[in-house]
């Protein structure tokens, strides 16, 4: 039976409310009432429910469908702005005893060259990715508990926040790692985290326990009802994810949705971030080997309802994504992406870049001075800031400030005063450029004179030296 208040996997993913619901889409996707009454609903900013949503999906008129594109552009200019945050994805460990078939450190896969970071080694990383200007993080290790414990995942992050490089520094620390015990996430709610990522992968059970066979992570169970011990060892922000290409996109995206509104149903609070990836080559991998992939036109539907359903979301695009798709989707609701990625162990400290570690192939191979100049020409702010989670402003208190609109008098001259800190100590001089012409015209957007003119302060203090201001 569905329960989105249930604390069981099967009931707040449920099977068959999600074939209900695919039937009931089919039969009224051409229900021009329907569609109309539900992209309205959308329009008040509330969000819609799996069902309202995959209507929109199976809806295939043309007109209809750009209606959708057009409102998730301007429903993510009013909870996110013109910005765009900015992260890079650091692989401490590609040891895995999980048997996953569609990755390439799954435990079987014999040629692959294995590696684990030593606490120097991380800070090799680290300061190779404060110099490129990265201050976001988001760590990712293959689950071993021999090799890589939480104890090494703790000692990690202790490492990556105690590195201070020139004018460089990590001020958040966002985890992508294995389903574990409420126990071990007060242990990484106590070492500062961000966001605690975890990629369902897919929300089709028998698919899930098909593509994994051997592991801890065979459990679906215990996988999916992961952000609830998150939730109960005091992790307040959490980022669901499912990977496109392994199920029937319809069923994951029902599903997907579905899990944010148990997040919401139990916690209050819904999913911090939405990750979108799609199944790319990587060694050992052919995604032709999967028969459920999606087209970029498919893709930038998905990312559009998403923003659409959940509106006050943060949405994630990594370089597995062409600049092309990454381009579309920006505007159609996505509001964070990795830049100048290496999804190789150590990959940073190689001045060219690595594959014999990578779990996948990256698209979008720019470096971030050129995804940050790319970004300011299409008239974004690329955004280094970390001040909600340093200010305390996560869980209900992010959702309470983002749904109601207030978050913008922080994060838009937040994201000024970052970019000017990225202009000023990493940026090319054509990117340094482009950016104070940008950060000049964009000071006009911050609403309250008071907040307008902190910020012209903060700026001018930037130009002289001092760093790390924040609302």
């Amino acid at each position: 039976m569905y329960n989105p208040e249930s604390l069981k996997a099967e009931e707040f993913i449920s099977h068959e409310e999600i074939q209900e619901t695919l039937g009931y889409a089919e039969k009224n996707k051409e229900n021009v009432e329907l569609i109309d009454s539900i992209i309205e609903k959308a329009r008040q900013l509330k969000g819609l429910s799996h069902r309202e949503a995959s209507v929109l999906l199976a809806c295939e008129m043309p007109d209809k469908i750009e209606e959708m594109y057009n409102l998730a552009e301007e429903i993510k200019k009013k909870f996110y702005g013109n910005r765009i945050v900015m992260f890079a994805p650091l692989y401490l460990s590609n040891y895995c005893i999980n048997g996953c078939t569609y990755c390439p450190y799954h435990g079987r896969n014999k040629h692959i060259a294995r590696k684990k970071l030593t606490q120097e080694e991380v800070a090799k990383e680290v300061i190779a990715l404060q110099d490129m200007g990265h201050k976001r993080l988001a760590i990712e290790a293959g689950e071993d508990p021999v090799r890589n414990p939480i104890e090494y995942i703790l000692e990690c992050i202790d490492t990556i926040y105690s590195i201070k490089h020139k004018n460089g520094a990590i001020r958040r620390v966002n985890v992508n790692i294995a389903a574990t015990t409420v126990e071990n996430y007060r242990k990484l709610k106590d070492a500062g985290i961000g966001t605690y990522i975890l990629f369902q992968e897919t929300y089709h059970k028998e698919s899930y326990e098909k593509l994994h066979p051997t592991g801890p992570k065979h459990d679906y169970a215990y996988h999916t009802e992961a952000m609830d011990r998150a939730m109960d060892g005091g992790i307040d922000d959490v980022g669901l994810g499912v990977l496109f290409g392994l199920e029937l996109y319809k069923y994951e995206f029902a599903g997907l949705l579905m899990h944010a509104e148990h997040l919401e149903a139990v916690h209050g609070v819904g999913p911090h971030t939405i990750s979108v990836p799609r199944i790319k080559h990587a060694d050992d991998i052919d995604p032709s080997a999967f028969d459920n992939s999606i087209s970029d036109d498919i893709f930038a539907k998905l990312c559009a309802l998403i923003r659409l359903a959940v509106p006050y979301t943060g949405m994630i695009i990594s370089t597995r994504e062409s600049q092309q798709v990454r381009e579309k989707v920006i505007r159609l609701g996505v509001s964070q992406i990795s830049g100048a990625s290496r999804t190789s162990v150590g990959g940073y400290q190689e001045e060219i870049r690595p594959t014999d570690t990578e779990q996948f192939d990256v698209s979008d191979q720019r470096s971030l001075d050129e995804v940050v100049r790319w970004l300011m020409e299409m008239g974004y702010i690329p955004s280094f800031c970390t001040a909600c989670y340093r200010e305390g402003r996560t869980g209900d208190r992010f959702m309470s400030l983002c749904k109601s609109g207030q978050i913008q008098n922080c994060c838009h001259p937040n994201a000024l005063m970052t970019l000017k800190e990225f202009l000023m100590d990493y940026a090319s001089e054509d990117t340094k450029a482009i950016g104070e012409k940008l950060i000049e015209a964009e000071l006009a957007n911050i609403p309250k004179d008071k907040v307008r003119d902190i910020c012209k302060d903060h700026l001018e203090k930037i130009e002289q030296g001092i760093r790390d201001f924040r609302f």
